[in-house]
């Protein structure tokens, strides 16, 4: 993977905030927000924006007046940028990062050095981070106990733990979709219900089998739910494609950037189907294996306000049966693993969904339940 170095610095912040990072030079705007959020250690809570040469990129909002709008940021390369740039995130605190392209990086995604801990969420930007910096090296102030309980232990950089969580980010293949699609190389002529062949599902079954419930071999891809899901999923974004009866996969297929960017558009940027599996994925990783019922519970808060069903507010066990109704997704993309009763972090959890690899290394240090 061909990267960029990039060297990013937070405004009017001391200690200094630095953080040089390897990252793939093909990233979409999109992508990056991801990056410089795994980098500098935010939470991905708050509105952000990318401004260069004075044009503004982001997630554009219909109801916005014209002149708050925005480029989409998801349809804009790094490489389009200049070699400098301002990166905003929350436009409330309003935390501004300064981004120099320094060139070439190396072999793969990395943070290669930086230095300062990331200050906190809702400080009330770097005014407000250097007055509870003032406060907490004061015990005698009156705030000091407050913002001490408050604050926590304030975090501090770590390269390996950055590096690490930059590299996951980034993401990788989930080996259930290498599978299918090494097994569709070559082409694979279709049943002419428009099904995989049976030797084909044997295939998968062979190095799959907690995706059949029952102790027997399957004969359809429905045999094998996340199967079906994968058939219909890797079609719908252009991973795999049917010509002739065959079914073989796209040339975006040969290309793992490619394939995990196709991959997270299957869901919804912020629909309801998106929230809830990254923050089940993001609970398993940070907690371990739970009951579906008290994944639910822990889940339950964290979805955010305003889901109904049939006109009535969300329940927990509505959540419970949300969850069991987006298993076979969680479970094809290797999200999770387990069987009905019992959930836990499949082997893609920290290396598909960013928002979920953020959470969880975050609810690892603080759980929010």
């Amino acid at each position: 993977m061909r990267t960029t170095r990039l060297r990013i610095r937070m405004r009017d912040v001391e200690p200094a905030v630095v953080r040089v990072i390897d990252v793939p030079a093909d990233a979409t705007l999109a992508e990056l927000h991801d990056l410089l959020q795994a980098a500098i250690g935010w939470t991905d809570s708050h509105l952000h924006l990318f401004e260069a040469e004075g044009v503004r990129y982001g997630v554009p909002d219909p109801d916005w007046v014209d002149e708050l709008q925005v480029r989409d940021e998801a349809v804009v390369r790094l490489r389009e940028l200049p070699s400098r740039f301002e990166y905003v995130y929350d436009l409330g605190d309003g935390w501004e990062h300064e981004v120099e392209a320094l060139g070439r990086g190396g072999e793969a995604p990395a943070c290669v050095d930086g230095e300062g801990g990331c200050p906190p969420e809702d400080c009330g930007g770097a005014p407000g981070y250097a007055h509870l910096l003032a406060v907490l090296a004061d015990p005698g102030h009156e705030e000091h106990e407050h913002l001490r309980r408050w604050a926590g232990d304030l975090p501090t950089f770590e390269r390996d733990a950055t590096s690490l969580l930059v590299r996951q980010t980034v993401g990788e293949v989930p080996e259930s979709v290498r599978i299918v699609l090494d097994l569709l190389a070559g082409g694979v002529k279709l049943t002419p219900g428009g099904r995989l062949p049976r030797s084909f599902v044997r295939a998968v079954q062979e190095r799959r089998p907690h995706w059949r419930r029952l102790d027997r071999p399957a004969s359809i891809e429905e045999h094998l739910p996340p199967l079906a899901v994968l058939h219909d999923m890797l079609r719908d974004v252009g991973l795999a494609r049917l010509a002739g009866g065959v079914m073989s996969p796209t040339r975006a297929a040969g290309d793992d950037t490619e394939v995990v960017r196709r991959l997270r558009r299957w869901f919804e940027p912020g629909g309801f189907g998106e929230i809830l599996a990254t923050t089940a994925v993001a609970v398993l990783a940070a907690s371990g294996p739970l009951p579906t019922a008290e994944l639910a519970r822990r889940v339950m808060p964290l979805m955010g306000h305003g889901w109904s069903v049939d006109g009535r507010p969300l329940t927990e066990p509505d959540l419970e049966m949300d969850l069991h109704r987006v298993s076979a997704e969680l479970r094809a993309l290797d999200l999770v693993l387990g069987d009905w009763r019992t959930w836990e972090a499949g082997p893609s959890a920290a290396t598909l969904l960013p928002r979920a690899t953020g959470l969880a290394a975050l609810w690892s240090r603080r759980p929010a339940w």
